[in-house]
Parts: C-alpha cells; sequence; structure tokens
C-alpha cells in the first residue's frame, strides 16, 4: 500500500496555496432572495446532506491539512437545527485560526452572543438595499428592521469584525450603494459590493441587464466618498479600500471585472459532501462517499482531498451574457 503522504499545506496543480475552506451546513434559508434561489426551491431531504459529525470530521481533516480559515455558510447556515454547537466544536479544532460565517442576518438578534461565544471571529451579513419595500421585493420574504436590529445586536456582542455583502443589480438597487456606504460609516463596519455571479436559472432578471459593474459602483462612490486603496486582505477576493477619515473599509468582489482567479486559496464543501474546487465549475469530489464507505478513516479521506487539488481548474468561466453552465443555485453552493 502507498503511504499517506504529509503535506504541509494543499497546493494545486498552479501551484497555488489552499487554505481557506468554506463549508455550507444547510440548504434552506427562510428568504429567496431573487439572486440565489427559485421562489418554490425544493431543498435536500435529510438523508442526502451531510450530518453535523461529518461536517466537524472534514473541518478536522483539512485543518490537518493546512486550511488555517473556515466560513460557515448556507442556504442559511442559523436556520439548522445544532448550529451552534458545531460552530463550538469547529471553533476548538486545534490549528485553525479563524472561523467566520455568513448570515442573512435573520437570527442574529437572539444568537449573536451565542455565537460570540462559540467562537466565531467576523461575522458578513447580506444586506442589498435599506428602503423595507426592496428589501422584500429581493428577499421575497424577508424583513429589514429583522436584519437591522441583528446588526446592532452583532455590535453589542464585540466580534472583531463585522462586514456586509451587498450583491447589486442595475434599476433595482444601485442608486443606494452611496446609502449603504453611509450606513457601514455610521456603524463602524465594513462592506463589500458582489457582482452577481450565474449560478442557477433565475427567472425574475436578465443578468445581463442586471449586471453592475464594480467600476460603475466605485466611480458612484466617489461623487461622495474618498476611498484609499487598501493592502489589507481577509484571505477571501475582496479588493479593499479605507474610506478616508474613517475605520471603514469597502471592498469589491469582481468575478467578472476583474477576474481574481489567480490569487485563489479557496475550495468549497457543499452540504451533500460534494468539494467544489471552483465556484464557477463542476470539478468536484464525493467526500460524503469517501466518508461513508470508510468511517473513521481519516487517512482515506486526507488522501481523497490531497488528490482533489490535481482537478482544481485554473479559472472559471463565468458569461453574464449566457445561461449559465452552472445549473446549481448560490444556496446549493454554499455562499
Amino acid at each position: 500500500m502507498t503511504p499517506l503522504p504529509s503535506p504541509t499545506a494543499l497546493i494545486d496543480r498552479f501551484g497555488r496555496k489552499v487554505d481557506y475552506l468554506r463549508i455550507s451546513i444547510t440548504d434552506r434559508c427562510d428568504f429567496r432572495c431573487v439572486y440565489c434561489m427559485a421562489e418554490d426551491m425544493t431543498f435536500l431531504p435529510r438523508s442526502q446532506i451531510l450530518t453535523l459529525e461529518e461536517i466537524e470530521t472534514l473541518a478536522e481533516a483539512f485543518v490537518e491539512l493546512g486550511v488555517k480559515k473556515i466560513r460557515v455558510t448556507g442556504g442559511e447556515p442559523l436556520v439548522r437545527k445544532g448550529a451552534l454547537n458545531l460552530l463550538t466544536n469547529i471553533g476548538r479544532i486545534e490549528g485553525l485560526k479563524e472561523l467566520v460565517i455568513t448570515t442573512n442576518g435573520s437570527q442574529l438578534v437572539n444568537m449573536a452572543s451565542q455565537l460570540k461565544d462559540s467562537g466565531v471571529k467576523r461575522i458578513n451579513i447580506s444586506l442589498d438595499t435599506l428602503d423595507a419595500d426592496k428589501f422584500k421585493a429581493i428577499t421575497r420574504t424577508g424583513d429589514l428592521h429583522q436584519v437591522l436590529s441583528g446588526i446592532q445586536a452583532v455590535k453589542a456582542a464585540g466580534f472583531e469584525h463585522t462586514k456586509i455583502n451587498a450583491v447589486i443589480l442595475k434599476d433595482r438597487n444601485h442608486l443606494e450603494v452611496n446609502d449603504l456606504v453611509q450606513y457601514a460609516v455610521d456603524n463602524e463596519i465594513d462592506i463589500s459590493f458582489i457582482e452577481e455571479m450565474p449560478l442557477g436559472i433565475v427567472g425574475q432578471h436578465d443578468r445581463s441587464e442586471a449586471y453592475y459593474s464594480s467600476a460603475l459602483i466605485q466611480a458612484d462612490l466617489s461623487q461622495k466618498f474618498s476611498l484609499v486603496p487598501s493592502v489589507e486582505k481577509t484571505g477571501g477576493p475582496s479588493n479593499y479600500f479605507k474610506v478616508s477619515g474613517t475605520q471603514t473599509r469597502v471592498g469589491f468582489i469582481s468575478p467578472h471585472s476583474d477576474n481574481f482567479c489567480s490569487t485563489c486559496n479557496r475550495v468549497r464543501l457543499t452540504v451533500e459532501g460534494r468539494l467544489l474546487l471552483c465556484l464557477g465549475n463542476e470539478h468536484s469530489v464525493d467526500l460524503k462517499e469517501v466518508l461513508r464507505a470508510y468511517p473513521g478513516d481519516k487517512d482515506k479521506l486526507k488522501q481523497a482531498i490531497i488528490d482533489a487539488m490535481l482537478i482544481k481548474p485554473e479559472k472559471h468561466e463565468f458569461n453574464i451574457h449566457e445561461q449559465p453552465v452552472i445549473l446549481r443555485y448560490m444556496n446549493m453552493t454554499g455562499g
């Protein structure tokens, strides 16, 4: 039998070091955002998703292979029963430097302090508009006041960093970018603007017509704010600017206009146990199958992860003007 390699890091065939894992712990969500999923989504049956224990085992294996940062996502991760205990257990893994979470904010009023106690360092909160009616239209089911109250609860809990994520769509919320930055400044938090990613077929808007580039957002912001380029990074794809005279950073995630694949350090684990090697490609390995075929054999699991690095593609092939090649929705992919 060939002995298991013991690398100090996961390296793909393009020389990129993978030290950041995003884990989706559920495909379910209490919102139905128009760019994320269909209004009448059918969610996965329980038998097809990873158990909490399996997720913890996978997290341990990745950390042992050099992953330093884990982001827990969904769907909406905080709607899964047992999420807080899972986060606590992941946060205790020796060698993990940072545990963070992305949420829609709906559960934060009641859970912010518990998340802080669980070991979560930073929280990203999706917030695309400050207009209650628009918020309802974009999320279909969400309550803006509930999310804003959740942000205040996070501030009170004292997390190291809090950030808003805003997906900007032309003629839906692109006129609000200055208001969103002002809200971030007023609350001494950060904000990232995200170009919509063409995942899953959505029927409520034409993505090519709704596309609003990071450059256009930056031009809009320059009318009100002075943005100073920053060298700060958080391990993700955002390019950051500091709002002059404040503590707020403004980030831009630009999969279309400023491809960031050459520095990709990330892989994603879906709630089904598929290890996605690229957000914009279907290259993947079924780690759930390995877990269940070889229960308790962590060496076999780690070897599967090591081997997966050989199929991580060089770049995504997003095209905003065509129907998506990737048919899975964002909630199925993991935030």
